[in-house]
């Protein structure tokens, strides 16, 4: 099952992207550019949480197809490289909400200090090379202005999105005690708002008690 998700993740991406590039006008008076814009930047955050999954070897058993899905859906989300991320990720866990959680800024819990602090982090030169030259190849099929806001602004979305409801909301301090050894808050239950918000991520203290529970299936370990 994690196989077959992953893959239509991935897909239904790419065809919606597709799709917005080839048929979605831009017009700032229709309502229907604006909900594509959305609804592929909620893609996009879908697709980095199919990353984050074969990250814990949840995708797959099989080694190669986890790892090769997980690639794929890292570099389709903005070129990055899904080996430093397992790593950083390892470190998240292994120091949730501490200094050294790469994902966790000590010196301020401001959004935008700390979301700067994470692109600081995150962004690599060879990123911007990947994406640089996509963008330039991109460019013989599509305009710029399709391109901004139907492939970069919805990429962005989904960061914003994984972070503000991955990161910032689950691990800001002040740490309280129902939160230990985790440094982790999670979402009340309500199923529905969990998965638009950000696929049931947003239990984050119940994927930090359980990391080898896919992200389809977090909500079942919501008490």
């Amino acid at each position: 099952m994690g196989v077959f998700i992953g893959i239509l993740i991935i897909l239904v991406w790419l065809g919606h992207l597709v799709y917005s590039l080839v048929v979605v006008p831009v017009d700032f008076s229709s309502f229907w550019f604006y909900f594509h814009i959305l609804f592929q930047g909620y893609l996009y955050t879908g697709l980095f949480i199919t990353g984050h999954d074969a990250m814990h070897g949840t995708v797959s058993k099989n080694r190669k197809v986890n790892n090769t899905i997980g690639w794929t859906a890292t570099l389709l989300f903005a070129g990055l490289f899904y080996n430093r991320l397992i790593k950083n990720h390892g470190r998240h866990h292994q120091f949730p909400a501490q200094e050294e959680d790469p994902d966790f800024y000590v010196r301020s819990q401001n959004f935008f200090v700390w979301l700067g602090v994470f692109f600081y982090r995150y962004v690599t030169v060879y990123q911007i090379l990947i994406m640089a030259a996509l963008f330039n190849i991109l460019l013989i099929w599509f305009s710029e202005a399709e391109l901004i806001f139907f492939w970069i602004i919805p990429a962005f979305l989904g960061t914003l999105q994984m972070f503000f409801f991955g990161v910032y909301l689950p691990h800001r301090k002040p740490h309280k005690n129902e939160m230990k050894p985790y440094n982790s808050r999670t979402l009340r239950k309500n199923h529905l708002w969990a998965m638009l918000s950000c696929y049931f991520f947003g239990y984050h203290y119940e994927h930090h008690d359980s990391p080898r529970t896919p992200w389809w299936q977090l909500y079942k370990t919501k008490k």
